[in-house]
């Protein structure tokens, strides 16, 4: 079984749907690569963002409740997510969010490496962290972000815990990430490849309560699994271990398994596979309301119910 290599993708939990389109989409210059609705949830969007045909390593995807409450972040959770971005655009990106509105804190240095820090539009934690070693799998020619500035991917995820061993332990054992560095309260895993994504950061906050999921909280974060068979692998391995993991679930673009990690975060294992051009061609990803084969039936009443939104 080989080494997870990293993110394949992140969701989380908006409130107003225009509104996160208009974040994600116009002002960090992700393409809004699938429009689909929340299978469990139809009359709810599902949106993702990521590269010019949705790499696995750059989707953030959501579910926008427009009436949701805003979380609480806490332990259990994920903290932040960060994408990486070249050393020569700190400057662009400070200008650029500050031109939308965008607040963001004092430039940071962790492991050595410069760092973002901001809020999108329902409070959820991002970074922008420089890593020249990481480039954009497919630059979206038609965003509004020049190629040299572009969004690379995701760096990686800061998981807050109440104890970072355990998660360490699995990680490192049925995960094959290596521990690579350590400040403070904050120890860093990293992947054992060179695929954007590849960082899991580790931060104990002993005594910090669980928070609340809502508006602004990351749902779950998914590693990439190569193929079938070897998602089966990590199930078993998983398994064997003690954890309780879900059997292998249709996504439409990629297969999932999910389970909760020691200190309560969901993680999930998602197959690269499929991926998103089976339904939609390259030119046309995100431009119409996709849905799987058993809510085919219920589209016009669909559409009467989900908002229109401005692309």
């Amino acid at each position: 079984m080989q080494p997870i290599s990293g993110i394949h993708h992140i969701t989380a939990i908006a409130s107003d749907p225009q509104a996160n389109v208009d974040f994600y989409h116009k002002v960090l210059g992700q393409r809004l690569v699938k429009t689909t609705v929340n299978f469990d949830d139809p009359g709810t969007y599902h949106l993702y963002y990521g590269d010019e045909t949705g790499s696995p390593g750059t989707i953030m995807t959501f579910f926008p409740w427009p009436h949701a409450r805003r979380g609480v972040v806490g332990n259990g959770e994920i903290g932040a997510s960060a994408y990486a971005i070249g050393a020569g655009s700190v400057g662009y990106w400070q200008e650029r969010l500050q031109q939308y509105g965008v607040h963001t804190g004092d430039v940071e240095t962790r492991f050595g490496a410069e760092v973002i820090t901001l809020r999108d539009p329902d409070g959820m934690a991002l970074e922008l962290v420089v890593n020249d070693a990481v480039h954009t799998p497919r630059y979206w020619a038609g965003g509004p972000v020049p190629e040299e500035h572009a969004l690379r991917g995701f760096f990686g995820v800061t998981l807050f815990e109440s104890r970072a061993a355990p998660t360490g332990q699995l990680l490192t054992g049925q995960m094959g990430y290596r521990l690579v560095d350590q400040e403070g309260d904050r120890w860093r895993y990293r992947a054992d490849s060179s695929a954007g994504g590849g960082i899991v950061d580790v931060l104990e906050r002993p005594g910090i309560g669980f928070g609340r999921m809502g508006a602004g909280s990351v749902h779950h974060v998914a590693f990439r699994a190569r193929h079938d068979a070897e998602e089966l692998e990590y199930q078993a391995a998983i398994r064997a271990a003690g954890f309780d993991v879900t059997p292998v679930r249709d996504r439409q673009y990629f297969h999932s398994i999910y389970w909760r990690e020691p200190g309560g975060v969901l993680f999930e294992i998602a197959t690269d596979p499929p991926g998103f051009t089976w339904d939609e061609s390259v030119a046309d990803l995100g431009t119409g309301l996709k849905l799987p084969p058993w809510l085919e039936d219920r589209r016009g009443e669909l559409l009467g119910v989900l908002p229109v939104l401005q692309v």
